[in-house]
């Protein structure tokens, strides 16, 4: 990780001696999430930006191979050189059937020419291929609603689905703007570049929305057996990192974001129990969390507010800092908390905020006055599908001793995606609701 900022927990994203004692399968698992977007930079930085959709096709190609290779022939020292390899190669074969003449001798003599520094280092300051594919897919050339799909598919290798999960959209909607996005970058002829002065200004917006998401997937992941993807928290920290650390990307909105991303972070090691369930806020050993983190994420909120800049992500990590700072869980300062949100509210009015802001007011104000504001929520609107909303819905009737009504809105969130820890903390809550006793704190 970049700069000053220790790792979270256990979890390592080295992929080298480490992960050769888990067999083939589980490598290739673990090289693909941890290395995905950095194999598929590196060959877009020599193919250019206009062979995106190949550069992908021979790096999935590449651990299609591997999975075929490896439980079978052992896993190679150097896991990842040899899927840069066969990317390499799987790349030239298609360069060699869709090109001729001087067009596939340039292409080819570009791999020649590609020469990694090396000490490692990078030009454009400390920012490397990870963060330019980001800028990349953030072109002014896409339709806006195709930009973060494009750097949550391609930089942060989500899936359609967890795309059309993170962005609350359809699955088929998600598809079709990929599709349209990568045709245009190729029609626009755009460069594996860092952009500079006002279209720099026009794109961190987008690669901060993606770094966000990047960093919620890793803290709540949407579906599956994991509650936390370590992996997927440490790399946006760590390019948020790189952005802090570079003169042109130094903005009080990045350490706003940063912040946001440490001081919430911090609660991971606190986040499930020995058998792996998930606890609520309420039921977290605070002790626990990492006060490495906390400290770090309160210096950059410092550097946040030294200017007059004001951000959604000012707010949010405002509200962490609230948090982070709490004693214990009763000490918890719901007010400011319900301010924050107002405020952020009126910076990013959407959905999320809207819930958030009502499990606020019910601190607050009293489990009433957090229904009536959970029902500005349309049941049909973009939070139809999202489970939180239900479960938010049945504590506060459980608060209230409505058990039936919380048994019912409790009944009716296990029906849509979650994962798997969070299914059954709903299902521990819903015998908890239908025994009758007291609803817990939350």
């Amino acid at each position: 990780m970049s700069g000053d900022i220790p790792p979270l927990g256990s979890g390592s994203t080295e992929s080298g001696t480490a992960a050769r004692r888990f067999d083939g399968e589980q490598v290739v698992e673990h090289v693909a999430r941890r290395r995905y977007a950095e194999l598929v930079a590196r060959l877009v930085r020599v193919l250019g930006p206009a062979k995106l959709q190949l550069a992908e096709d021979v790096v999935q190609e590449a651990f299609v191979r591997a999975l075929r290779a490896w439980p079978a022939k052992g896993v190679p020292d150097d896991p990842e050189a040899w899927l840069l390899r066969v990317a390499k190669n799987l790349a030239v074969d298609g360069l060699r059937r869709r090109a001729v003449g001087e067009r596939a001798t340039e292409q080819l003599a570009a791999w020649e020419r590609a020469r990694e520094p090396e000490d490692g280092a990078l030009d454009d300051g400390a920012l490397d291929d990870t963060l330019r594919m980001m800028f990349l897919c953030a072109h002014p050339a896409l339709a806006e609603d195709a930009r973060v799909p494009l750097v949550l598919k391609t930089v942060c290798g989500f899936g359609n689905a967890e795309i059309a999960a993170a962005l609350l959209a359809k699955e088929g909607t998600i598809a079709q703007r990929l599709t349209r996005a990568k045709a245009r970058l190729e029609s626009e002829g755009a460069r594996f570049e860092m952009p500079r002065g006002a279209e720099l200004e026009s794109r961190l917006g987008d690669v901060l929305q993606v770094l966000h998401l990047l960093f919620n997937e890793g803290y709540r992941a949407h579906r599956g057996e994991e509650l936390v993807r370590l992996d997927l928290v440490h790399e946006a920290v760590r390019l948020a990192t790189l952005l802090t650390d570079d003169a042109s990307t130094d903005r009080p909105e990045v350490h706003a974001l940063l912040a946001l991303m440490l001081l919430t972070g911090a609660r991971l090691p606190a986040r499930s129990d020995e058998s792996g369930e998930l606890l609520t806020l309420a039921e977290q050993d605070r002790s626990r969390w990492d006060r490495r983190w906390i400290a770090i994420g309160m210096e950059h909120f410092a550097r946040s507010i030294a200017g007059e800049t004001l951000t959604a992500y000012h707010a949010e990590a405002a509200i962490a800092t609230f948090h982070a700072t709490a004693r214990d869980y009763a000490s918890t300062d719901w007010r400011a908390i319900r301010a924050e949100y107002e405020r952020l509210l009126a910076l990013r009015d959407d959905p999320v905020v809207r819930l958030n802001r009502a499990v606020a007011i019910a601190k607050v104000d009293g489990p009433r006055a957090g229904l009536a504001a959970l029902d500005e929520l349309e049941e049909d609107g973009p939070l139809s599908g999202y489970f939180l909303r239900l479960a938010t819905r049945a504590q506060l009737e459980w608060d209230l001793g409505e058990h039936a009504r919380a048994a019912s809105a409790l009944e009716a969130a296990l029906a849509l995606p979650c994962s798997d820890p969070e299914r059954r903390l709903l299902e521990r809550r819903l015998a908890a609701v239908r025994r009758g006793e007291a609803a817990r704190a939350w």
